[in-house]
Formats: C-alpha cells, structure tokens, sequence
C-alpha cells in the first residue's frame, strides 16, 4: 500500500500581483518522493489541487491509496479532489515525514523575494476548547488501568472485539517495548451504552488521552484533527492519584496507552479497544 502525505495551505509568500500563495506539499512516509507546487490564492481550488496530484502521479509512476492530511483547512479540499482519482484521504494528526519537511521550508522562505515578514508557523493549528461528552455516551463506571503490552500482540487481535483499532505502526513489538511493559489505559464498563459509546469513539477517530490537573480533576480525549472532549471529571485523591500514574506510565511507554470500552467487568466480552500513541513522549 502507498501511502502520501499532503498539505495545502497558504504561506508566508505573496504573488507577483501582491495575493497570498497558497502551496501543495506532497511526499511518502520515506521522504523518497516529494511533489510541491504554488498558486495565488484565487486558484487555490479543488480543481487545481486535482490537475497537481495527477501530475504528482505521473512523476512517481504510482498512484498512493492514501493521502494522510493533518491541517482542517486542507482536508475538504483535499477530499474533493482525491474523489475523482479514487484516492482515500485519511486524517491524520501526525504525518511526521510532511511535518518536518514543512519545518524545514520555514527558514527558506523568509530567505525568497517575495516573502511577507509575517511571523509564521508551519504547523500552528486552532485549538478549541475541550467539550463534555454527553452523559448519555458515557459509561456506567470507569478506571485507569494498565495492561501488559504482550496482550495487544497475543491475545486482542484473536478475540472477537466488533471495533478495534490497533494499527501495526502503533503495536508494542514495533515501537521495541518488552512485552511485560504496562501499557497505561482507560476501561469504561458502558453497559447497554457499550456499543453507542463505542461507535462515537470510532467516529471521532481518537488520536490520544490525557489526564489534566485542576478543580476538578478529568480525562481529555484528543480527536479527529483538533477536536477535544472531556470524557469525565472527579474530585477523588485516588482517582488522581491513579491519573498520574497513569501519565508516568504513557512516558514509559513511548506515549503508548489504550481505551477499552465493555458491557461489564466480567471480563467475558469487550466491545470496542483503541491502542493510542501521544507523540514527543519517550522514557
């Protein structure tokens, strides 16, 4: 499968006539092919966007099934124009190839003639305020817990869970971890909300959690490309206490950390598990 990364969105430059440009950035996960084009912004339509990637095609000799998008403002844009080349446009919160090639452009182009002088930052993005998940989605009860990373290899993949996502790049053999390493988490016994709750997860496409001190204490889930929820909220010394062992252990683990979603603490049935990865967290 080949997979792209794609970013188009203005930058720090202005055309000839004085109108911003706007720029399409496109390169693998390798970094062994990279495609770039400008227009002014008055071009910058899906149309233009789908005329560049057919070029991009031409001069790799292949076409990617996936384009990974981590900027909103890009993504409809870009799903518009992959539509007609029957290419599937994937958010994405982490294209770390395209993110730091566009780290690198950043001195070039206040170097260019045209550069405006603005302050500019490649991968500044709106951040909203995290939003309360409705208390008809949540769970009956909840805890922080933590499963040994060997169960992700050996055992969910081979148990009928109807949503999962462990994706390969994210699995504990693959980011080096023994297989006795405690993969922090949160399991939710939803109930009869089990299935809703897990549906909504898969919808808003988890990207990671966090556990956020203050009054009250809460769980913030990251989603989507910049959206942010607060699963719950507590005032417990305990239950803190656990938060905070819960992020020690997320740094031990390379950010690595999961939510699992059951009916009940029978242990019997799971109806929904999401292995999850913060990026900058090492040991």
């Amino acid at each position: 499968m080949t997979i792209w990364q794609a970013d188009f969105y203005r930058r720090p430059l202005r055309s000839e006539a004085g109108e911003p440009l706007w720029e399409l950035l496109v390169c693998d996960r390798t970094f062994q092919f990279t495609y770039g084009e400008t227009c002014p912004q008055s071009a910058a339509t899906a149309a233009w966007v789908t005329q560049q990637l057919q070029l991009a095609v031409e001069r790799a000799g292949d076409k990617p099934s996936q384009i990974e998008v981590f900027r909103p403002q890009s993504l409809a844009l870009l799903e518009t124009a992959c539509k007609g080349l029957g290419i599937e446009v994937l958010p994405s919160r982490n294209p770390a190839t395209l993110k730091q090639w566009l780290r690198q452009r950043t001195p070039w182009y206040a170097t260019l003639p045209n550069a405006t002088g603005e302050p500019y930052d490649p991968l500044a993005l709106d951040r909203p305020p995290p939003v309360p998940l409705s208390e008809t989605l949540m769970g009956e009860q909840w805890r922080f817990a933590a499963i040994q990373a060997g169960e992700f290899e050996q055992t969910f993949p081979y148990e009928p869970i109807p949503i999962t996502a462990l994706p390969p790049e994210r699995m504990p053999l693959h980011l080096g971890l023994p297989s006795t390493t405690p993969i922090p988490g949160i399991v939710i016994d939803a109930g009869r909300r089990a299935m809703p709750l897990a549906q909504w997860l898969q919808q808003a496409n988890p990207a990671w959690l966090s556990y956020q001190p203050g009054q009250p204490d809460g769980v913030i889930l990251e989603a989507g490309l910049v959206d942010r929820w607060v699963l719950v909220t507590f005032e417990d010394p305990e239950v803190a206490a656990a938060g905070r062992t819960f992020e020690q252990r997320k740094q031990a683990s390379q950010g690595l950390h999961f939510i699992l979603v059951r009916p009940d603490d029978s242990g019997m049935t799971q109806t929904g598990l999401w292995l999850l990865q913060q990026p900058g967290l090492s040991p």
